[in-house]
């Protein structure tokens, strides 16, 4: 790490750690004020989430819409002071916080040995959910983690890197997502790995199309490639938020034997439940991201174009 990162980290960790103390009555406080700045001062993404919400909810009247649009940012806001919260909050109230359900599917389909590929998305407090391996502290599985795509500034890399494996979960980088797994399994290391499996592909590995939230949308298929060469088992993370600051998330199976699935059905059942979970308070969502900035006929003649070099 260059001087100015390591300067730039121990000012942000320091900034972070005194943030994290704070308990949460006065972090919502401190949530309120940067919903004011980020929304109606900064105006952070506020383009991208009106076209985004306005396109997926054309039914919707432009009062609704602008509801949504608020309710989004407050819960914005208050994912950024939870997230930091990390870095100081003890186990039980944690659990208290982020309450998983039906674990003992997994428990039961499990036993045998064999691993899980957990899909969600960018829904609720997604930095939370790490925390599953305070519910799987009986030996369920040897390993837990998450595949993570690296920020490009270093210093806040390894501090968000610090927040996700508080809890004893392993980072594993995106593009050693194969090899890593491989790697696990070949060292017959049981393990539960999470995949935020709602952004839109890189241009070359976009292979399957679904409707999403009224688009035409590129779906990302790599969680089902892995699962079929590995015969891993699938499973979806359905989070609710209960309240401010309390959140439920249940296991729900995708399959048990992904080498027999049909082609992209995997991939499919997975699109379908976080459409269904985003539908049921789409506020929660998170709505600053271009996930449709390239149409399917922009990325087919990307493609071809790629194909002929």
């Amino acid at each position: 790490m260059k001087l100015i990162d390591k300067i730039t980290y121990g000012l942000l960790s320091a900034w972070m750690h005194l943030h994290a103390l704070l308990p949460f009555r006065v972090l919502y406080i401190l949530s309120d004020i940067f919903y004011f700045l980020v929304y109606k001062v900064v105006r952070y993404r506020l383009k991208v989430v009106r076209e985004n919400l306005s396109s997926s909810f054309p039914d919707k009247t432009e009062k609704e819409l602008r509801q949504l649009e608020k309710k989004f940012y407050h819960h914005f806001c208050d994912y950024f002071v939870e997230t930091i919260k990390i870095l100081h909050i003890s186990d039980d109230e944690m659990r208290k916080r982020m309450q998983f359900e039906n674990l003992d599917m997994v428990r039961e389909v499990t036993a045998n040995g064999n691993s899980v590929l957990m899909l969600l998305g960018h829904y609720c407090n997604w930095e939370w959910i790490p925390s599953i391996a305070l519910s799987f502290n009986d030996g369920t599985f040897d390993k837990m983690g998450e595949i993570y795509k690296p920020l490009k500034n270093k210093a806040v890399d390894e501090l968000f890197l610090k927040i996700r494996q508080h809890f004893g979960t392993i980072c594993i980088p995106k593009n050693d997502t194969l090899r890593s797994i491989v790697k696990l399994r070949k060292d017959k290391v049981k393990i539960l790995i999470g995949f935020m499996a709602d952004q839109a592909p890189t241009i070359n590995n976009v292979h399957y199309w679904s409707e999403f939230l009224n688009h035409d949308s590129a779906i990302f298929t790599g969680v089902e490639r892995i699962a079929k060469q590995t015969g891993y088992i699938v499973t979806y993370l359905d989070i609710e938020k209960i309240k401010r600051g309390y959140y439920k998330a249940t296991m729900r199976l995708v399959t048990t034997d992904p080498k027999n699935e049909p082609e992209f059905a995997i991939t499919e059942k997975y699109i379908r439940a976080m459409e269904k979970s985003i539908l049921r308070d789409p506020a929660y969502w998170l709505w600053t991201h271009k996930r449709w900035k390239r149409s399917r006929q922009e990325v087919e003649q990307a493609q071809a174009l790629m194909h002929k070099r």
